[in-house]
């Protein structure tokens, strides 16, 4: 009886326009707009010369093919000297560009220009400050890019110097003994030497493109959902449901499932599109990089395929328990708006007073289903529970679910005690 109720409410669920036009809407932004005209135009189209993405050339798919051709000069294993001969090749490029400037040359200045951007400029730079801060000189136009300026030759000791500065941060972030040893042991599996590729790519996909999926989710997760059980009352429905020859507990779990079914069908909907941008743009070289390259001091042993799988399984996880809190609210209210409103607020409501509230409330935030963030692998925040430190990544996906699934007898109860009444 089960399964066949769940058909007809799965069924009922689908036939709303607010669902199948969330359902829409949710795959267009972050498949097209989001996935591919990121990669074909906004992010990675050639620039024209302007500070928007919206002035690039739409040629993205040619652009990564070029940056992608640049980088494989510098494959394989990083070292101090490959560290440097890739500053040195990008301030000739920089200076290049400069002279070409001043002799009025615009045609050499834009290919100068051009072949500085196929270089993975924004994370070396990115390696130079954290690991060499010493060598910031204040007197240079713009200090902070010592790329353009710092001696390639200054820059050794890329591993040793990383070791140091995440046993710096975790001195700066306030963790305790014990947590810095557990930390750095996590640390200690990191393989080395990095293996190197293009990483722009990689970049922007888990930092990025995956990092927002979550809050546009979450959106039409609730407009979809809100109405499951308190549209009944407000289409006028209540009270032929106490004529259903069904239990209504039985009719409740049913419509529990319909939406879970829904959840999963529009995640694996937006995975699938998002997953074919990816591999018809980026393709999978790199997938054996370690994350450190985007963040040095980042301590989980996990490459660039580990992380993005553990970033999918976050949103699928966080999205099922976001839908379950949805339902909760849907059957506690009689009205469509304000199961809405609260479907809403149970989201964005802590992800606006994060930035006033302590640390350790910002972390108990981090729990709500799509609250937090998977780029928190990147991070070395920590949980205490039952006298163990538990490493946040592995809550994040955990928690949010637990927290759903333990609000489905009180909705059942709600919905079917409601009807009863």
């Amino acid at each position: 009886m089960i399964k066949e109720l769940f058909l007809q409410e799965h069924k009922k669920l689908w036939k709303k326009k607010s669902v199948r036009i969330s359902f829409l809407l949710c795959v267009l932004y972050i498949v097209v707009f989001g996935s591919f005209l990121t990669y074909q135009w906004f992010t990675f189209g050639s620039s024209r010369g302007t500070y928007s993405g919206f002035g690039n050339n739409f040629d993205g798919y040619e652009n990564i093919r070029k940056m992608k051709e640049y980088a494989k000069q510098w494959e394989g294993e990083m070292t101090d000297e490959k560290l440097q001969e890739m500053v040195r090749d990008y301030q000739a490029l920089v200076r290049g560009a400069e002279a070409a400037h001043s002799a009025g040359d615009r045609e050499k200045e834009s290919l100068y220009a051009e072949q500085a951007q196929r270089t993975d400029r924004s994370s070396i730079g990115s390696w130079i400050s954290t690991l060499y801060p010493e060598l910031e000189d204040s007197s240079q136009t713009y200090p902070s890019l010592l790329e353009r300026y710092v001696d390639p030759a200054e820059l050794t000791g890329f591993y040793e110097r990383r070791q140091q500065k995440v046993e710096e941060y975790l001195d700066i972030f306030g963790h305790t003994e014990e947590e810095k040893e557990y930390l750095l042991q996590m640390n200690d599996r990191v393989k080395e030497p990095f293996v190197y590729h293009w990483l722009e790519g990689w970049k922007l996909y888990l930092t990025q493109m995956l990092n927002d999926f979550g809050m546009v989710m979450a959106v039409f997760i609730v407009i979809a959902l809100s109405t499951v059980f308190a549209g009944e009352w407000h289409n006028g429905m209540g009270m032929l449901m106490l004529t259903t020859k069904n239990g209504w507990r039985e009719v409740a779990y049913a419509k529990v499932l319909s939406g879970i079914a829904f959840t999963l069908e529009l995640f694996f909907t937006i995975a699938a599109g998002a997953v074919a941008g990816q591999l018809i743009y980026l393709g999978t070289e790199g997938w054996d990089m370690p994350i450190q390259y985007i963040k040095l001091i980042a301590v989980a042993p996990m490459n660039m395929l580990q992380a993005e799988i553990y970033e999918y399984v976050y949103f699928l996880l966080g999205s099922v328990g976001l839908a379950l809190l949805v339902m909760f609210f849907s059957a506690v209210a009689r009205n469509n708006f304000i199961a809405l409103v609260s479907g809403l607020a149970i989201v964005y409501l802590p992800m606006a007073l994060t930035g006033y509230m302590p640390m350790q409330v910002q972390r108990v935030f981090d729990l709500i289903p799509l609250v937090g963030s998977p780029s928190d692998i990147f991070r070395t925040n920590v949980f205490h529970m039952f006298g163990q430190i538990i490493w946040s990544p592995y809550l994040l996906i955990t928690i949010p679910v637990i927290l759903g699934c333990a609000f489905i007898p009180f909705t059942v109860r709600r919905w079917a005690g409601r009807l009863k009444r």
